[in-house]
């Protein structure tokens, strides 16, 4: 009977592990098909113009991701690098545009993003508004001197910070000798239009839309030796997915830049012609002149680590932000191809 027992509990035990491994091997290949499965690319809302809006409009990225077995998603709609970051972290976007900037925080404490494509600064004086300062038309504010004791509005270590930051660093003015006012762009819009602060470094698509209201221009961005690249980042899941995939979205987008500066008509009111989106007068003038002139995507190079570092110090030299993001992990390594 003993015998029997033990028989009977050993071909039991076998039958169980038998069926917890043919479960495990279940999910095992359960989830490498899940791995081996359709790339999905997501993006946030484009708006009305540019490259991005150009692309939804017309499937741009269907046809190339589309050999990947990779697709793209269209989300929601953010005012800036700053307001898509929690969306980046959550996975909710896994691509996204930006510039050093603003990105930098986000460096310094996640290691889930890495810039893979970057746009060198414009300087031509024809290239459109581009970000900078500015003043109501009736402001004594006439230049950054005239700044002493004012209230400046910019975006909390993004691009206006750091903009106000390097003018200040150039006319030798301490920064503690101008009060810097942290506010997104639209709350900044509204304090600026009510008096509320001096002046404001407005960024992105703020900056034309003050100045075709009769704003008056204190400084451009591009008066400044500026470091702070436009670029993409991708998080680092999708490029350990397929880093091809990646890729093509920047030869698309650099494609699609190249068109643009030769016909930047095509670009602007993608979507709507009329209404409160759609650019009209003064800054569709802007839009255009920004691509005809705007430089070309392209893959990082060396020479963007120093710009980043640049960046970062002036954030880490007046205390915006506490330490330097290591360039050599912020930036994804595309093996020499550029």
């Amino acid at each position: 009977m003993g015998s029997f027992a033990r028989s009977k509990i050993s071909r039991t035990a076998v039958l169980g592990i038998a069926a917890v491994l043919t479960a495990a091997l279940a999910a095992c290949g359960g989830q490498a098909d899940a791995g081996s499965g359709q790339v999905v690319v997501k993006l946030v809302d484009p708006g009305n113009y540019g490259p991005l809006a150009y692309a939804k409009k017309n499937n741009s990225f269907d046809g190339p991701l589309a050999k990947l077995n990779a697709k793209v998603e269209w989300g929601g709609t953010y005012a800036s690098f700053t307001a898509t970051t929690d969306a980046i972290h959550s996975g909710a976007v896994n691509f996204a545009e930006g510039a050093f900037s603003p990105a930098l925080g986000y460096l310094a404490t996640s290691d889930d993003i890495k810039i893979v494509a970057v746009k060198d600064v414009v300087t031509d004086q024809r290239a459109g508004a581009g970000d900078g300062l500015i003043v109501p038309p009736d402001s004594p504010i006439k230049t950054v001197q005239d700044l002493r004791g004012k209230r400046v509005a910019v975006n909390k270590a993004g691009r206006g910070e750091y903009l106000l930051l390097l003018a200040l660093e150039q006319a030798g003015i301490p920064a503690d000798q101008v009060q810097r006012v942290h506010l997104q762009q639209d709350q900044a819009a509204s304090a600026f239009s009510s008096g509320q602060v001096d002046a404001w470094v407005a960024i992105v698509r703020a900056f034309p839309q003050a100045v075709a209201k009769g704003a008056r221009v204190v400084f451009r961005g591009r008066d400044l030796p500026s470091d702070d690249l436009n670029m993409f980042v991708a998080r680092t899941d999708l490029l350990a997915r397929n880093p091809e995939v990646v890729r093509t979205l920047i030869q698309v987008l650099s494609e699609l830049d190249e068109r643009e500066k030769a016909e930047p008509e095509k670009f602007q009111n993608v979507f709507a012609d009329q209404g409160p989106a759609a650019a009209t007068g003064l800054q569709l003038e802007n839009n255009i002149a920004i691509g005809r002139y705007d430089n070309v995507l392209r893959l990082p190079k060396p020479d963007d680590e120093v710009r980043l570092t640049g960046v970062s110090t002036v954030f880490t030299e007046n205390k915006v932000l506490p330490g330097n993001a290591d360039p050599k992990k912020a930036f994804y390594d595309w093996g020499g191809a550029k």
